[in-house]
């Protein structure tokens, strides 16, 4: 299978073959194992004090027909507060969970092993099987970019986009190849539902293309401004950049190098 080769002016210069990656068969469960699986071994371990609720002088006396006995009172039996002292905190209830101060029934526990293990060989297959997606427009459109007026995928442009080192340069590109309304998708940002506003995370972003290079010579500096971009390199390629979400079909722009590297390592496997 070959392609149009694109300069920066959206022109095709030249045809190249494609890699044998992008014949693979398309496996969805392939990459939610892996993305689910890259996305535990981040996760940050985290819990409570284990003493959170705990530290409390409450506690019940409940022997039946003796003195200062808690039974009989016509309330319910659980520790209680004895603070003769502060008169609006005697006899409240502490440290249970149904009580206001008490500790958690099941807190989250710093013991949990988050970390999820992927065989190496499936890891593998699960970016073959993501880059296969990036060239069926179908998926591509399914995922919710704005590709219609791209004629052909997966899109491969000249090795001089690597070079580009204004983030001009890069939209005028974008622009040229029938991407301005995928850019227009991803410059509107929506607010968070829940609390995650108040916690630096206001704003949902939308993933928007992958730039896969063989050398960065200033894209990334170039393509760091533009929300939902990202570039990548050839040989740090994972199943999470290429299926954000572990949705298959990201718009991803190759560069001819890029292309060679892969057809290496297809070659080599």
């Amino acid at each position: 299978m070959k392609v149009d080769v694109l300069n920066l002016e959206g022109r095709p210069v030249e045809k190249i073959e494609l890699p044998k990656v992008f014949e693979e068969p398309v496996r969805e469960d392939l990459v939610t194992r892996a993305v689910l699986a890259s996305q535990r071994n981040i996760r940050q371990v985290y819990s409570p004090n284990p003493m959170a609720g705990k530290r409390t002088s409450a506690h019940y006396h409940g022997t039946r027909r003796k003195r200062y006995s808690m039974m009989n009172k016509e309330t319910a039996r659980l520790p209680r507060l004895h603070a003769r002292t502060v008169p609006f905190l005697n006899m409240r209830a502490r440290f249970v969970p149904q009580a206001v101060g008490g500790r958690k029934a099941h807190p989250p526990k710093a013991e949990r092993v988050w970390e999820q293990k992927i065989n190496r060989k499936e890891k593998k297959k699960a970016i073959w099987s993501a880059l296969a997606a990036t060239a069926i427009k179908d998926l591509v459109l399914r995922r919710g970019h704005k590709v219609e007026r791209v004629k052909e995928f997966p899109i491969v442009v000249d090795d001089k986009l690597q070079d580009l080192k204004k983030t001009q340069d890069v939209i005028k590109f974008m622009v040229k190849i029938g991407l301005e309304k995928e850019l227009e998708r991803i410059s509107e940002r929506k607010i968070r539902a829940g609390k995650g506003k108040a916690r630096s995370r206001k704003y949902k972003i939308k993933s928007g293309p992958l730039i896969v290079v063989g050398n960065d010579n200033g894209i990334n500096s170039a393509v760091r401004n533009i929300s939902g971009c990202n570039v990548s390199n050839v040989d740090n390629l994972s199943a999470e950049k290429l299926a954000p979400g572990a949705s298959l079909g990201r718009l991803t722009i190759f560069t001819k190098s890029a292309i060679e590297k892969l057809n290496g390592l297809s070659n080599e496997n």
